[in-house]
């Protein structure tokens, strides 16, 4: 039997609370019923009430001579029952009882207040009826959209906290985002031993398989008669590499990422391969993925994981990098290049923007003061080149993984900490500010470009 839901109690209760808040014998006297049937209700009872008092006084059926107007009294109950029209109803039965009864004797005169006082009666009794009972309707609908409400809210609480421990999870199984992971990876690829053509191979992917939640996958290393079928470095259950599968032809000869786009096909062993390249387009290995969880074969995932492999071999063929960019701007520091190609081809690959800001400072005493303090004040994962001419100091920062808005929120910070210590912004200590994105396909020519606008030339 499937389980009753909210929604399903609160309606359930909705519809018994006539039946809840109504008393044995109440149900049995005045039963809830719809307009016609209230009505051939009030005709048959009233009928029936006047008929057992033409049984008990057959000379007087409406008992006129008691005292007290004991038919009205049955008129009177239909009329807080049903309301005042219902009232006005029962009324007329009793008038057209008195005419059968008693109209046929010429002498006997119509009881005009009798009737104007039963009517009176019947129709206060109905009219607070009907008042109560508009009552009663209006907070039951307050009541039924609470009760909605209420339900939407829980509904709302219960998806509430199915995202959040979801969230939570997948926070604790994929603590790095990509920032964090550049500024891990940064110096990983610095080989250790020589001629190893994939230094750190491993560390890398652990940290790759924590990052991207994969749980079997292996490295594979070309070498001059092809990929080594045993695998370099690995995370679980340890493989050998199937160069005949269609997933490692594919990737091999588009060299790009290529995935299963079919959970249950049967055509490839594996789930993603992913070649490792260097900038140059030298393949170096390949990174074969056998089991993740389902969750995170996404888009987004496995490229963050070609972001990651290609960072990497990017830091293995490093003179590559460097070269072209120290030919253009000599004075560029080694490491503040490589980052600079690095952060290029990253940009090339997947879209995501680095900046390049310039800060022009005059020589003289306050600026240099300035000067001094911008140079200490930088973020973790930004490279700085400071360098002086006769009559400025620069500094070029490198903002990996920032935009525009990203530049404008450390422009900011840095007005802001300015003021606090000296009293002043950029635009009065006359520091001029250059900034441009790093350019996808020639970062050398970029950076030429915003030397010389900053009045370098070298």
């Amino acid at each position: 039997m499937p389980p009753v839901t909210l929604q399903q109690k609160l309606s359930t209760e909705r519809k018994s609370d006539f039946k809840n808040n109504v008393g044995r014998y109440g149900r049995f006297f005045a039963p809830a019923a719809t307009w016609p049937v209230s009505v051939l209700e009030v005709v048959v009872s009233m009928g029936v009430v006047i008929g057992v008092c033409y049984v008990i006084r057959p000379g007087d059926p409406l008992l006129l001579g008691l005292g007290f107007p004991w038919v009205w009294l049955a008129a009177t109950v239909f009329a807080l029952r049903y309301g005042a029209l219902i009232g006005v109803l029962a009324g007329f039965c009793i008038s057209v009882a008195w005419q059968v009864f008693y109209g046929s004797n010429p002498d006997t005169l119509f009881p005009t207040m009798h009737f104007v006082g039963g009517l009176t009666l019947v129709i206060i009794a109905g009219h607070f009826n009907d008042v109560w009972t508009t009552r009663a309707n209006r907070l039951q609908n307050i009541n039924n959209y609470l009760d909605e409400r209420l339900v939407s809210i829980t509904n709302n609480h219960y998806l509430l906290r199915v995202s959040h421990e979801r969230l939570e999870k997948d926070l604790l199984s994929k603590p790095s985002t990509l920032r964090d992971a550049v500024g891990y990876l940064r110096n990983l690829s610095l080989p250790n031993v020589q001629n190893e053509s994939l230094p750190n191979a491993q560390v890398m992917l652990e940290f790759a398989s924590l990052s991207c939640q994969i749980d079997i996958a292996s490295i594979f290393e070309l070498k001059d008669d092809g990929f080594s079928k045993v695998a370099m470095a690995w995370v679980g259950e340890h493989f050998e590499l199937n160069a005949d599968d269609p997933l490692v032809k594919e990737s091999i000869e588009k060299q790009a990422l290529a995935h299963l786009r079919n959970i249950d096909a049967n055509e490839s062993a594996y789930l993603a391969c992913v070649p490792i390249t260097s900038s140059l387009g030298h393949l170096k290995g390949m990174l074969v993925v056998r089991h993740m969880p389902f969750l995170s074969l996404n888009f987004d995932n496995l490229q963050l994981l070609l972001v990651l492999l290609n960072y990497y071999a990017d830091g293995i063929e490093q003179r590559e990098i460097v070269m072209p960019i120290q030919n253009s701007v000599p004075e560029c520091p080694y490491e503040f290049a490589l980052e600079l190609g690095r952060m290029a081809r990253m940009r090339a690959i997947s879209s995501v923007e680095s900046s390049l800001v310039a800060l022009v400072f005059p020589r003289r005493t306050v600026a240099d003061s300035l000067f001094d303090q911008v140079v200490r004040q930088h973020r973790a994962l930004d490279l700085r080149w400071v360098f002086s001419a006769d009559e400025i100091q620069m500094l070029v920062i490198l903002m990996p993984l920032t935009n525009e808005a990203g530049i404008e929120g450390y422009l900011l910070r840095l007005e802001n900490n300015l003021k606090s210590q000296f009293d002043t912004d950029l635009i009065e200590a006359k520091v001029a500010v250059h900034s441009c994105s790093v350019d996808p396909s020639n970062p050398a020519d970029g950076l030429k470009d915003l030397l010389e606008r900053c009045g370098y030339h070298g």
